[in-house]
């Protein structure tokens, strides 16, 4: 029987990546790292059409009492992102059978030094400011899948945020969610096909052994 997809996009910063500690890192604590991400996660999935990456970083900043200046550490940190556990060696065994790609919400720099810390090449990487939007706008998956050349039906998306599910409601892309923090999905949220905490559930979903 053919299989289902032909690619896998994921998103970069929360289902690949532990951003979370770097983030954290900078601002000082868990607690006000925390808080600083949520901030900046409402004004990216809520503006739309692209703005700099780094002012909404340290717009967030600012919103939740720390300062603007951490969108600076958070760049000095940037190389300092690591992998979740597992997920090279689930990239490594999908890159057998299916094309792999990444959708993210950041500037094309900051996009391409965070896709090369997984380890794992992709053959798209496609960032907000390449898209001119922000996820969830449908424009930075439909980008992806033109890069591609396939229709939506022969992708999967992996979410690291439920945000990512309204963007990809849109657009008829299957969406796994990778909830490796357990974050609560806002209201609303289209439900993914399967959620797990672990990357190595996905290999199951596509059906490899």
């Amino acid at each position: 029987m053919a299989k289902k997809y032909q690619a896998i996009l994921f998103d970069l910063l929360t289902a690949l990546l532990d951003s979370w500690s770097v983030w954290d890192r900078a601002a000082g604590s868990e607690q006000a790292g925390r808080a600083w991400r949520a901030e900046y996660l409402r004004l990216t999935y809520g503006c739309g059409a692209y703005q700099p990456y780094e002012e909404l970083v340290a717009q967030a900043a600012q919103n939740v009492g720390l300062t603007a200046d951490l969108a600076h550490q958070l760049d000095r940190n940037w190389l300092d992102l690591q992998p979740w556990p597992d997920a090279a060696a689930t990239l490594v065994r999908l890159r057998q059978d299916y094309r792999l790609g990444v959708v993210t919400n950041c500037s094309a720099r900051l996009g391409r030094l965070a896709a090369d810390r997984v380890g794992v090449p992709f053959e798209v990487v496609v960032t907000s400011e390449q898209a001119g939007f922000y996820k969830p706008d449908p424009r930075p998956y439909r980008l992806a899948l033109e890069k591609l050349g396939l229709p939506a039906e022969r992708v999967l998306f992996v979410a690291g945020s439920a945000y990512d599910m309204f963007g990809t409601a849109q657009v008829g892309l299957d969406t796994f969610w990778h909830n490796r923090i357990g974050l609560a999905a806002p209201a609303g949220a289209p439900a993914p096909l399967a959620e797990s905490a672990r990357i190595t559930d996905l290999l199951e979903f596509v059906d490899i052994k």
